[in-house]
């Protein structure tokens, strides 16, 4: 009997328990061995729900520890805890059995120094950039109207959903979706071939994208670890396809922000950067079309009017050929006349002369040289008027051929000052305040108007920032070192924000 009653399966000596009652035996093991306690570790996950209580983990490469501060012991940390801080909390070890769990309940927290993970994200980002990876000059300008825009993210969520329905209310578009995993071990892997892939789509198959969105939601420092691993960031710095990074909210920094194209601080904002706006578009190109309108009404009225003034300037063609006319009447009245003379003198000269010089052979030739004279006379006289008609038809030709030339002139002329319209509006969008904002500039404002130099700006003087998707409120700082060139970084001894 004492054999069976040994076997596996057989009930033993054993004493039953209940749930409640072996959680509480755990629970005074762990409080009673680890009644005080000190812990270093890098601080994860934090959130303090509308109790007050502060909840948060701490944790190393290999493990995770729960812990929690309640509101009156939260309330008097002089350092409050953010994430990827290491930091050294004091408390005792418990359970809580609602969840079957231990935690650390903390009554003292005080910084200890970066965290592991920040470290290896800060070392890491340092060798990158030293590579060139994130240089300025290797940033590509987004297409403004791209035909397709490829999506790197994961197909369900609220992410796809966001970015989809942000193209589809600004400009309807193609979009192609590469499926990844954004969270986890394979989550850098499928980003890096997705990138990849991309811009090795071949001709004649899917259409290559015009720009690339890699986009996730918001997360903890190792939920978006995976968008600072190096072959992702690599794929992105080699990507051939203009790139923006759309990982996490605004607050959260990943490395391939760096290196892509542009970043946005969220999915949807990726999606207004990728796609302008078509209603805006066509009020823009009607407005275009109707002063185009004008200055052609305008350039054509002026056109006429010179045609007019020149037509002015020019003699009609009956008054060219009127003074000719005028003399080809009085030559005709006057030849009857002459010819009665010119005969009476012949025939008195042939009655007054020798005989032998004028007989009737030698008169003979004398009439038929005269009528032959007669003739080519009355012939010039006969050909004078269509000689002047000539003389009109091309001077009519040639004022035909100068209004052709003026018109083609006047159809040159539109489209010279269209492609100037073009070129002048292209210039005004890539230098107006809007262009220069989108590229990451911003612009400062005190009480006296805009701010342009450092050595202007008082202690605690209140300052506006303009942004490119609108303005921020900021308070001048007491630094006293000089102002260095660049961005946000040379303004951090200036600004309180």
């Amino acid at each position: 009997m004492d054999l069976l009653e040994d076997e596996p399966g057989a009930p033993g000596n054993l004493p039953e328990l209940t749930v409640s009652e072996l959680s509480g035996a755990v629970k005074r093991v762990v409080e009673g061995a680890f009644d005080r306690v000190r812990v270093r570790g890098e601080i994860g996950r934090v959130s303090r729900p509308r109790s007050g209580h502060l909840y948060f983990d701490l944790k190393d490469d290999r493990a995770v520890l729960n812990a929690v501060a309640w509101k009156g012991v939260a309330a008097g940390f002089e350092t409050e805890p953010e994430e990827g801080m290491e930091m050294v909390a004091e408390g005792r070890l418990t359970t809580f059995p609602g969840q079957s769990r231990y935690q650390l309940i903390v009554d003292r927290l005080a910084p200890a120094g970066m965290g592991a993970l920040m470290a290896q994200l800060e070392k890491r980002k340092a060798a990158l950039a030293a590579e060139g990876l994130f240089a300025a000059e290797r940033k590509r300008p987004i297409p403004f109207l791209p035909r397709v825009v490829g999506v790197v993210t994961s197909p369900s969520g609220a992410v796809i959903r966001d970015i989809l329905h942000r193209l589809a209310e600004r400009f309807p578009m193609e979009v192609l979706v590469w499926p990844v995993a954004v969270q986890g071990k394979a989550c850098a892997g499928e980003v890096a071939a997705a990138i990849r892939g991309f811009n090795a789509l071949p001709a004649g198959g899917l259409p290559r994208p015009d720009v690339l969105i890699v986009a996730r939601g918001g997360g903890s420092v190792e939920d978006l670890w995976g968008f600072n691993e190096e072959v992702v960031v690599r794929a992105a710095a080699a990507s051939e396809i203009p790139l923006i990074s759309a990982v996490g909210h605004e607050t959260d920094v990943t490395l391939i922000d760096f290196a892509a194209d542009r970043r946005a601080p969220t999915p949807t904002a990726a999606a207004e950067m990728a796609a302008p706006v078509r209603g805006e578009l066509l009020a823009r190109l009607a407005g275009l079309e109707e002063r185009r309108a004008r200055a052609l009404a305008r350039m054509l009225e002026e056109r006429r009017r010179r045609l007019r003034d020149l037509a002015r300037a020019l003699p009609r063609p009956e008054a060219l050929i009127a003074e000719a006319r005028q003399r080809l009447d009085l030559r005709a009245e006057g030849l009857p006349r002459a010819l009665s003379a010119l005969a009476t003198k012949k025939r008195a000269g042939m009655l007054a002369g020798p005989a032998g010089r004028f007989g009737p052979q030698i008169l003979a030739a004398r009439l038929r040289e005269a009528n032959r004279l007669v003739a080519g006379l009355a012939a010039r006289l006969g050909r004078a008027p269509e000689r002047m008609g000539r003389g009109a038809e091309e001077r009519r030709a040639r004022l035909e051929g100068l209004a052709a030339r003026l018109a083609r002139a006047g159809a040159l002329g539109p489209e010279r000052e269209r492609r100037r319209l073009a070129e002048a509006g292209r210039l005004l969008v890539s230098l107006g305040p809007e262009g220069v904002l989108e590229r990451g500039y911003a612009i400062i404002s005190g009480e006296a108007g805009v701010v342009t130099r450092a050595a202007g700006v008082k202690p605690g003087a209140a300052l506006t920032l303009r942004f490119a998707d609108g303005e921020a409120r900021a308070v001048a700082g007491g630094g006293a070192a000089a102002p260095k060139r660049g961005r946000a970084k040379g303004a951090q001894g200036l600004l309180d924000l």
